[in-house]
């Protein structure tokens, strides 16, 4: 059974990890379709400063999200996983511009606009440029430079952590992320501005109005538009609704591979709402959907039963797609809003079996 997961950053990693707990049971073979439009932290600093092709941080966490289970293939995730702290500082939060101490500082170029959290570090009045990089997206940046093609990088990737399924871009490219949002400048909470970049775009407090991707029209990944029209199942979700969900949906060849699919489609809600969502109903996420793609019709629902709220609104919204809601428990123990892998495999077993 063929299923393309859709997404980007930590909600497409627990997706694709759920989706390996069912594999055995449904035979499936996986593949990641991950948004390209992050300008935060080290990937917006290697698309500033490098110029990558594709900002590799999002495909890095899939592809450790599909590795296989074996320690040397796991030591190998550790090692992409690892992230520079600042010299000397074994304290990796200093990396993710947290400072240790009021000698320590994350500073930008003189001139440089630096959207985002993409800075560079320092300790001591001395630059240190690797603090803050995860080592895979140094590997998958120089892969993409030394053989030409991210699709060819991905493969040798996947192939060091034994991945067990597929990663491939959303475009060929990287892609801005921009929207329209109300109460965007705190200073003006009633007039609607406009929000460039994935990062600004994931941690504004306004209301998103609009979404829109730059440029308009970028070029589909081949390999992604081919997987996706021989899929059994397309998977949208768990994960950022604006910055990692919806931009799938605004490539143009993407989109028209999604509708003319012959797949059956599954959403998976997220528990709870972040930023970029404040004030969003669960039922508004799915008329988002409908929204930026009006020919989409929706097979599945998935659901947690505990954080879903009153059920009705989500049903009616559900229905609208063509779906049914699938009502299950898929948050960790501790309560927390976030989605337990296997509770969440457990969950897509008999959606995903059920046109067998």
């Amino acid at each position: 059974m063929k299923v393309v997961a859709f997404g980007g950053g930590h909600g497409l990693a627990v997706s694709l990890r759920g989706l390996l707990r069912c594999a055995p049971e449904l035979d499936l073979d996986i593949t990641a379709v991950v948004t390209v439009g992050d300008n935060g932290g080290s990937s917006g600093r290697l698309r500033a400063e490098r110029d990558a092709q594709l900002p590799p941080g999002d495909l890095r966490m899939a592809l450790a999200a599909l590795a296989d289970d074996d320690p040397g293939h796991q030591r190998t995730v550790a090692l992409l996983q690892h992230r520079f702290a600042l010299v000397g500082k074994p304290d990796r939060r200093a990396a993710d511009g947290i400072p240790v101490s009021s000698g320590e500082s994350f500073v930008q170029p003189a001139g440089a606009e630096v959207p985002g959290d993409r800075r560079i570090a320092s300790v001591g009045g001395k630059h240190d440029p690797l603090a803050g990089h995860a080592v895979g997206n140094l590997l998958l940046l120089g892969l993409m430079e030394l053989l030409g093609d991210p699709v060819e990088a991905l493969e040798h990737a996947g192939a060091m952590v034994g991945a067990r399924g597929r990663v491939l871009p959303m475009a060929c490219h990287a892609v801005g992320i921009e929207a329209d949002v109300r109460g965007g400048d705190p200073a003006r909470p009633d007039d609607v501005v406009t929000v460039r970049g994935q990062h600004a775009v994931a941690v504004t407090t306004g209301h998103v109005e609009a979404l829109r991707i730059v440029p308009a029209s970028p070029p589909a990944c081949p390999p992604a538009v081919a997987a996706i029209a021989e899929a059994d199942w397309l998977i949208f979700g768990p994960g950022s609704w604006y910055t990692s969900v919806l931009p799938h949906l605004l490539v143009p060849e993407l989109a028209a591979a999604i509708v003319a699919s012959p797949a059956r489609r599954v959403v998976t809600l997220n528990l709870a709402a972040d930023n970029e969502t404040l004030g969003m109903s669960v039922a508004d996420h799915l008329a988002a959907l409908h929204w930026y793609l009006p020919q989409l019709r929706v097979d599945a629902v998935l659901a947690d039963a505990k954080w879903v709220g009153e059920p009705d609104p989500v049903h009616r919204a559900a229905e609208a797609l063509g779906a049914r809601l699938v009502l299950a428990s898929l948050a960790v123990a501790d309560g927390s809003p976030k989605h337990d892998p296997e509770s969440l495999g457990t969950a897509l077993v008999p959606v995903l079996g059920s046109d067998r």
